[in-house]
Formats: structure tokens, sequence, C-alpha cells
């Protein structure tokens, strides 16, 4: 019988960009479910929706070390791996801690550009009459924050096949796929409850804010299959971008409404499912 990971290249094929850009799609697509969820799941509880957000995390979490930061490393440990900068080489740990660091820093600067793309992402322009300033200061805050992880999660798949190891794409496809559901219906549910409009229009922005993936993806697979000394920065620049959004947004907002338990047993059980995940397609 055929591994997941043999038939995922039976069916999309052996180059690296075909398969980033699948794994690109089927990620956003994911995410497009659990927007659509909101159409169905009219009044999710908060207990719950903490929970499904707490197992994001988890994946999340597992799935910076041991799909990326770990492999980055152990890539840029190959004798074969070359990287000079000034004459010096850089390589093992030192190109993923210096991808991470970037990753990082550009998520702690989302926080400054919130207010001036806020309206972009919501749509917020011509509507502020009926909304009230203070709810839709705070969805714009979350919005933006699901959109700018999702930007190193669609990297990280791209990275993943462009590092040619299947495997590894396959599981970071799958896992980041699977919590992008509790994601998607997070954003929709949060436009909602500010007053965005009616199901239908939170749909179209829980949507907007997973599409950015695809064309990260692509680009991931495509940097480091032409430039393969970029893969353990870019390796480490995706995990650094989804363990701090993680610690500054995911964890802080899971907890702040006395749900912290069911959070936290969340986060465990994506944990596991990533790690096993890693595991049956290695």
């Amino acid at each position: 019988m055929a591994t997941p990971t043999e038939t995922f290249v039976s069916l999309v094929g052996t180059d690296p960009l075909v398969q980033g850009l699948v794994g690109g799609i089927v990620i956003a697509l994911l995410n497009t479910l659990g927007a659509a969820a909101i159409l169905v799941v009219r009044d999710p509880s908060e207990r719950t929706l903490d929970a499904l957000m707490g197992f994001a995390a988890g994946v999340m979490l597992s799935a910076s070390f041991t799909s990326l930061l770990l492999p980055g490393i152990e890539f840029a440990g190959q004798p074969a791996y070359q990287a000079t900068v000034g004459g010096v080489t850089l390589d093992g740990v030192v190109p993923v801690l210096v991808g991470f660091a970037l990753g990082v820093a550009l998520l702690d600067r989302a926080d400054d550009i919130a207010p001036q793309v806020g309206s972009v992402i919501t749509g917020r322009a011509g509507r502020e009459a009926d909304l009230d300033d203070a709810r839709v200061s705070a969805v714009v805050l979350f919005v933006l924050a699901i959109t700018l992880h999702n930007m190193p999660e669609g990297l990280a798949v791209g990275v993943g096949f462009g590092s040619g190891n299947v495997g590894d794409g396959l599981a970071l496809m799958l896992a980041i796929g699977i919590q992008n559901i509790p994601e998607g219906l997070a954003v929709s549910i949060s436009a909602r409850d500010a007053g965005l409009g009616s199901s239908f229009y939170a749909l179209v922005a829980g949507v907007r804010a997973g599409i950015v993936e695809i064309p990260l993806a692509v680009f991931g697979a495509v940097a480091v299959t032409v430039a393969a000394p970029l893969l353990p920065y870019a390796m480490g620049f995706a995990a650094g971008g989804m363990l701090f959004v993680i610690s500054h947004e995911i964890v802080p907002r899971t907890h702040a409404r006395g749900n912290e338990h069911v959070a936290t047993m969340g986060l465990m059980v994506g944990l596991a499912v990533m790690l096993t995940l890693d595991v049956v397609l290695a």
C-alpha cells in the first residue's frame, strides 16, 4: 500500500513549485471551510472557541520545532552546506537563528501597522457611521494578527516542499490546514460580533485573512529551490513568526476569558496531533 507521501507525489508530481502551490491552495481552502462554518455554527461559546484556538496554537508550536527549526539546523549542519557572508561561514544553528530573529521582528511590527491596513483587511471603509470604533479597532487588530501569522504559515508550507522533503511539506500542509479551520471560524465570528455586517460578510472577512497563504507558499517553494542556502533562514523565519503569534496573540486571547484550562488542553491535543502527523508522514 502506498504511503501518504507517495500518494501525494503520484497526484501532484515531483516539482516543488507545484507542490508548494497545491499546499497553499489546500491550507487556504481549509481556512475557507472554517470561515464558512459561521453560516452553520451561529453562536459557538467562548469556551469552545478558546479550546479550538488552543488546538491551533499546539499544532503551530509543534510544527515550529519538528518541521522547521530542527530540520533547518540539520540542513545547515551538513558538510555540503556552504553559505558565507564577508568571508564568514554561516552554518549550523546560526542561519536558523538569524531567520528566526527576522520572523519575530516582522511580527513584532504588526501592532504598529494595524491602524494603516486595518480598513483594507476588514472592509471598514465607508461603514464608520454604523460601527462602534472600539469594537472595530479590536477586531481589526485580531484579523490583522491572524492574517500576518497566516503569512509565515503559508511560507512554512512552501519551504517544507521546497526543501525536497515531501514528508515534511505534507505534514506541515495537513497540520496547518487543520488548525486553519478554527482560525477561519474565529475571524468570521470576530468580524460579525464587531458589527461588520451579515454572517456572509463575516465569511468573506475570514476568507480574506487566509488567502495570503497561497502566494507565500509558492514564494517559499521558489526561494529555497532557486537558492538552497536560503532554506535554513526561511525555516527559522517561518518558525519565528509562528511562535511569536502563539505567545503574543493566541495564548493571551484564549486565557483572557477564564477558559485557561480548556485552552491549555486544546494546545496539548494540537501538539500531539502534529507530532503524530510528523512521524506518520516522515
